[in-house]
Formats: structure tokens, C-alpha cells, sequence
């Protein structure tokens, strides 16, 4: 009878523990929510820090700005491929997305009349019908291969100009400067000829002798152009970028951080008054020295322009100083700060100079020898004791190769002097009488800022970094 109740007792007890595992396992109606993937963790390479390196999936929301630069020559003729870098590197979510001279491929997408360039040519003999170029890029070259991309046109390229601001100098009188001016434009003269790319130069002087020369979009100009779309990268694997320790001398320099930013507006020295508000967005986060986010990506930098002089006649070039006093962070609250411009990417047409209070000014180009030199050869035609054909030849320079061909045909002095003082006539107008040149940064100019945190806080790297 013992013997019967133990059984009895382990079969209740087995027959429980059937039932529990069953009711473990049953199935129910309601759906599962859907298992989380794991992160793929990427092994560190021998030597490096291995909470340096993870593997995320980079996204750039629609509006992310792109500069590319060409790489070389290109013939001006629609559907032309085009091939550039690009200049600086994307951040996304505060990690770098892509790096810095990764290459793009594009095309010509069409060619619109340059008014302005032909009538300026025109007067001088070229009658080349001038175009402006609108490019768009399709596909981006990863590590990982081709991806296809959607971006805006671009129409608005020129050579790049990287403007640094020069460390401090001494206070100089009116003749020091005068003569610091002269040694530098007697340095570029003389780099114009020591200076790579002599051939290509000469190329060009060449060509605006001619009545009509083919156009090309030149090396090393930079277009800049919005995502249509947004762009979701490949999974990468990401390393942080080594900060090296400050060394005891170089503590104090570490408070003053360099921000890279774009402006949000077009900006001109033509239009802009002392007090109009200046807003940038900043594209690559900062780190103090103790490898803390102190300045996020996203944040928008507010200031001022402080001074501002269009360009007026007799070769008065513009002017233009802005400062930035505010940080707005995109999470916490805004902090003030003291900013001053660095260093900014421009069009090198400006040939725009930096000083070291910010200030940006066009470099003066003007010189009186030109103007003279041409009147002195004009005068040669009207002179009786020399060879007309020569005399014509030299004097016959104010319309390039059209008006050394009707001098010469002519064989009249005094036609020949008349071409010739319209060419001195021309040059002593863009070199004194002409208005001068204003300082211009369109919209996502890239700059650099020099910033002294007042009280800016220190984030974490989790928290977000997109603007509210």
C-alpha cells in the first residue's frame, strides 16, 4: 500500500511538470514584436583602443551639404562626365560618414549664356560666346563600392580660394604697409611664372588674344549642392579620431576651439550693414582636450556683422568683419560664447585676404604700370622715323588678335595709335576709375571659426546632435 501511494505521488509530480513546460511553450495569438538585430561589432585591429572602433549605419537626412572639387580639366559640353573630390568631410549623427577626398562622379547637365563674361569680352576683342555650367553628381565611390545618390544642381562653381588668418603681427606705419603691399603683388608676379602650370597659363593669355577659343571648366573648382533625398551608407566601421595630449605650454591654447561651420545666408559686403544677424550650422563636432563633446553637430552659431564697406569707385574695394556671440545647442540651453573668423573657402577669383581680426578684403591688383606701358606703345605709331608695319604691329594692342589684324591691314598710324590708347584707355579704368571689387560668400560658404567658450557646457556623446 506504501509502495502504491509513492507512485502515485511521482506520477502527480511528473504529470506537473509536463503541464508546466507545456504552458511554457504554448503558443498564443498575439503577434511577437520583432526581435531587435544585433549591433555587429567590428574587432579592433591590433594596437588600437577597442571602444574606439564600432560599426554604424550612417544616415544623411535631406539638405546635407556636399563640396566637391574637380580634378582636372574638363571640355564645357553638356552630358560631359565630370569627376571630383570632396573637400571636407561629412559627419552624421557626430560620427564621421564620409571621408575627405572621397570621389564622385557626375555630368554636364546644361549650359546657360554668361551675359555679363561676353559684353566684358566683347570690348576686348574675344567673342566667344561665354557659358556658366550646371553639373550634377550621381553616384558616390565608398570603400565598399558605388552608391547612387540624389543631389540638386549644381551652378555655382568656381575655384577654390582656402583664406587662413595670418598669426599677429606688429603695428606698421602707413609706408611699412604700403611697401609690405608692393613686396607681396611683386611675389605673385613673380610665382605667376616659378609657379606649376606655367603651360597652362600661357593657354589662357593665348586665348584671350584670340576672336574665339573653346571653354572648359577648369581644374580644382569647387561646386557645392544639397541632398534631394536622404542617403543611408553602408554599415562602416567608424574609428574616432586620435586626439594627441596637449602639452603643458599648449593648455591655455586648448580653450580656443576651431569650428568648422557653414553660413545658412548669402553674405556681402555690397548689402550687409553693421548689426545684421549672421547664423551658421556647425558640421563637425568638437572635443576639448579631455575627449568630451563640447560643441555638437548641429549647433547653429548666431552673431553679427560688425563692419561693413561696399566697394566704391575709383577701385575702393568692399569690406567685411562678422563675430559670433551665441551657441545654440540642440539639446540644453544656449551658451555665449566669442567667435571670429579663421579661415573660410572662397571663390579664388575674389583673390579676397584675411587679416587677423577677421576682416575679409579683396587684395588690391591694381597697378599703374600696365595703363602707362600701353599708352607708350600706342604713342610708337604716330611716331615718322620707324618702320609702319612694325610701329603698327606694337601700337595696334587694345583688341586683342582682331585688332592687331586691322592695324597691320590698315597700314595707318593713325589707326593703329587709336586701337592702342583704347586698350590703355580700358586698363587705366579697371585699375582707378572702376568701381571695386565687394567681398561675397554665398550660401554654405564653409568657415572656420576661432571659439573662446565662455561657459559652454560639456555633452555627452550620446545625447542628439539634430536640431529641434
Amino acid at each position: 500500500m506504501r509502495l502504491f501511494g509513492v507512485s502515485i505521488d511521482r506520477s502527480l509530480l511528473v504529470s506537473a511538470a509536463i503541464a508546466f513546460a507545456s504552458a511554457l511553450t504554448a503558443q498564443t495569438l498575439k503577434h511577437r514584436p520583432p526581435e531587435t538585430p544585433a549591433t555587429p561589432v567590428v574587432a579592433p585591429s591590433s594596437g588600437a583602443n577597442p571602444e574606439a572602433v564600432v560599426s554604424v549605419t550612417p544616415v544623411l537626412p535631406q539638405g546635407t551639404n556636399l563640396q566637391v572639387e574637380t580634378t582636372r580639366h574638363y571640355p564645357m559640353k553638356v552630358n560631359e562626365a565630370i569627376e571630383g573630390r570632396l573637400l571636407h568631410p561629412i559627419y552624421a549623427q557626430g560620427r564621421l560618414a564620409i571621408p575627405e577626398n572621397t570621389l564622385l562622379h557626375g555630368k554636364v547637365i546644361a549650359l546657360e549664356p554668361d551675359r555679363k563674361a561676353r559684353w566684358r569680352a566683347r570690348l576686348r576683342g574675344d567673342f566667344t560666346p561665354f557659358h556658366t555650367v550646371q553639373l550634377q553628381f550621381n553616384e558616390l565611390e565608398l570603400s565598399t563600392g558605388a552608391l547612387a545618390v540624389s543631389t540638386g544642381i549644381a551652378a555655382n562653381g568656381a575655384p577654390v580660394l582656402l583664406l587662413a588668418a595670418p598669426g599677429a603681427t606688429l603695428h606698421q606705419s602707413f609706408l611699412a604697409r604700403y611697401w609690405t603691399q608692393a613686396k607681396s603683388r611683386m611675389h605673385d608676379r613673380v610665382a605667376y611664372v616659378t609657379a606649376p602650370g606655367l603651360g597652362d597659363r600661357a593657354l589662357l593669355v593665348l586665348y584671350h588674344q584670340l576672336p574665339f577659343h573653346p571653354e572648359r571648366i577648369a581644374a580644382h573648382t569647387m561646386w557645392s549642392f544639397d541632398l534631394t533625398v536622404p542617403l543611408v551608407l553602408p554599415d562602416l566601421p567608424v574609428a574616432a579620431p586620435p586626439l594627441a595630449s596637449p602639452a603643458p605650454a599648449e593648455l591655455a591654447k586648448q580653450e580656443i576651439w576651431s569650428v568648422y561651420a557653414l553660413l545658412t545666408a548669402d553674405l556681402s559686403s555690397a548689402t550687409a550693414k553693421p548689426g545684421d544677424p549672421v547664423r551658421a550650422l556647425v558640421v563637425e563636432p568638437v572635443f576639448d582636450r579631455d575627449r568630451q563633446l563640447v560643441v555638437p553637430q548641429g549647433t547653429v552659431l548666431v552673431g553679427k556683422v560688425s563692419a561693413a564697406h561696399s566697394a566704391r569707385s575709383f577701385g575702393r574695394n568692399g569690406k567685411l568683419r562678422f563675430t559670433f556671440q551665441q551657441m545654440r545647442f540642440p539639446a540644453g540651453p544656449d551658451r555665449a560664447v566669442q567667435g571670429s573668423l579663421a579661415g573660410a573657402t572662397a571663390e579664388s577669383q575674389q583673390a579676397l585676404s584675411l587679416d587677423t581680426e577677421g576682416t575679409i578684403t579683396p587684395r588690391n591688383q591694381s597697378s599703374a604700370i600696365a595703363p602707362l606701358l600701353l599708352t607708350m606703345l600706342a604713342g610708337r605709331a604716330l611716331d615718322e622715323d620707324g618702320n609702319i608695319t612694325a610701329q603698327t604691329g606694337v601700337a595696334s594692342n587694345g583688341f586683342g588678335l582682331v585688332g592687331r589684324v586691322v592695324g597691320l591691314a590698315a597700314g595707318n598710324r593713325n589707326i593703329a595709335a587709336g586701337i592702342g590708347y583704347y586698350a590703355a584707355a580700358l586698363s587705366f579704368y579697371d585699375n582707378f576709375l572702376g568701381p571695386g571689387r565687394n567681398v561675397i560668400f554665398p550660401r554654405n560658404t564653409r568657415i572656420v571659426i576661432e571659439t573662446t567658450p565662455l561657459r559652454a557646457p560639456v555633452l555627452k556623446p550620446g545625447e542628439s546632435s539634430e536640431l529641434p
